[in-house]
């Protein structure tokens, strides 16, 4: 029975990103160890975070690597103290822009290189020529979004908070323009 637990509020975020992470490509465990740290007021060590959550401390060791490898949690030394002890940004749009990178470079860029060497190929059938057309579209959408990326990467937060605040009023008039111009079509003729 550990000494130290959470408290319900705690421990249900907690549960809830263990849950997630297998949806976003990370273990249950890994993700439960992000959370505690995000949440936590202060930096913590292995041996804490193997005590609140109840795993061994092996676990927790390879968790924290994973994390350490994806930059989603700093190593931080207290004076005098051997122990090393782990913290996540505090900033959440730098955690969001970490994770943005790290999937782009692990996911998107190996398939971008795919395509890329794909493109590259002479087709030798009419079935080839059309498979390549349709990677030919997938790659300059893939190449658009990310230059698109790189521009948003580039804005101060703020500013990228009210682009996002932007796309909710384009979808809002877009909705609006839809509605309208779909009742018109609609009209019966007289």
């Amino acid at each position: 029975m550990p000494t130290q637990s959470l408290p319900p509020l705690n421990r249900q975020f907690v549960a809830h990103f263990g849950e997630m992470g297998s949806k976003w490509g990370i273990n249950r465990t890994v993700g439960q160890i992000y959370a505690l740290i995000f949440i936590s007021e202060r930096a913590l060590n292995a041996d804490e975070i193997a005590e609140l959550l109840e795993f061994s401390r092996s676990n927790v060791s390879m968790g924290l690597k994973e994390l350490q490898a994806w930059r989603l949690v700093r190593l931080r030394h207290h004076p005098g103290d051997r122990r090393e002890y782990f913290e996540a940004p505090s900033d959440v749009w730098e955690i969001f822009r970490v994770l943005a990178e790290e999937r782009r470079r692990r996911e998107i860029e190996p398939t971008l290189s795919m395509l890329r060497m794909a493109l590259l190929e002479e087709p030798s059938s009419d079935e080839e020529r059309h498979a390549q057309q349709r990677m030919r579209e997938m790659h300059d959408l893939i190449d658009r979004l990310m230059k698109w990326f790189d521009d948003v990467q580039r804005l101060a937060p703020e500013t990228a908070m009210q682009l996002m605040g932007m796309g909710a009023t384009v979808t809002r008039v877009l909705g609006l323009k839809d509605r309208l111009t779909g009742a018109k079509e609609k009209k019966p003729a007289s």
